[in-house]
């Protein structure tokens, strides 16, 4: 991470969490929700994640002293969690929430208004696995304070690029049918199941243990 500028870093993490990884939270939200509550749901997730990715970037040393983790098991995990994610998707599973199709809040009783919104965020944007794993393994691995400054700022843009893409893009979403939103749910699911895989061979990998030649 040491030799990474602001624009390899950004690239880096655009990769790992971007409008892509976003967009159908955000298009599950936009469905239920009117344009000025998306936003509103939206502004508030994308300051909770940018303090989250910029809090783990800039502690990670001591997060990692503390809990005695290195940048391997970082990356075992994250792709666990991110793989079980995933799979949910493809079978129409969404953890982490329990939201009604067709009222668009949730089946407990006593939440506040937008809370559901929120928590609907929280694993895909807000504590995005990937995006954790990024910001704590570029830390650990960075030479000083220049680095981890340059890491978060990346972390931040990232998040503002996607608040932007979900703003513009929620009322086209809004118009989506919920057929074509499993449709492409089970799509990325297959997607992303991939990318925790990836993730947790690199992890195995940084272990030592051999897991092919493939790039």
């Amino acid at each position: 991470m040491d030799r990474l500028d602001l624009a390899d870093a950004f690239v880096t993490l655009f990769a790992l969490l971007g409008p892509q990884k976003v967009l159908l939270s955000v298009a599950r939200l936009a469905r239920t929700r009117e344009a000025h509550r998306v936003r509103l749901v939206m502004a508030y997730a994308a300051l909770a994640a940018a303090c989250v990715g910029v809090t783990f970037t800039l502690t990670a040393p001591w997060l990692a002293s503390f809990f005695h983790i290195t940048p391997a098991s970082v990356e075992l995990a994250a792709g666990l969690v991110f793989f079980v994610y995933a799979v949910g998707l493809v079978f129409g599973i969404h953890l982490g929430h329990d939201i009604d199709e067709e009222t668009g809040s949730l089946s407990e009783d006593g939440k506040q208004p937008g809370s559901d919104g929120f928590r609907l965020l929280l694993l895909p944007f807000i504590v995005s696995p990937l995006g954790v794993a990024a910001a704590l393994e570029g830390s650990l691995t960075a030479t000083g304070w220049t680095s981890r400054g340059t890491l978060a700022g990346a972390y931040a843009a990232v998040v503002a690029i996607d608040l932007i893409a979900a703003v513009m893009f929620a009322p086209l979403m809004r118009r989506l049918h919920a057929s074509s939103l499993e449709i492409l749910s089970r799509l990325l699911g297959i997607l992303l199941s991939a990318v925790g895989v990836n993730l947790f061979l690199q992890g195995l990998a940084a272990l030592g243990v051999h897991v092919g030649s493939g790039n």
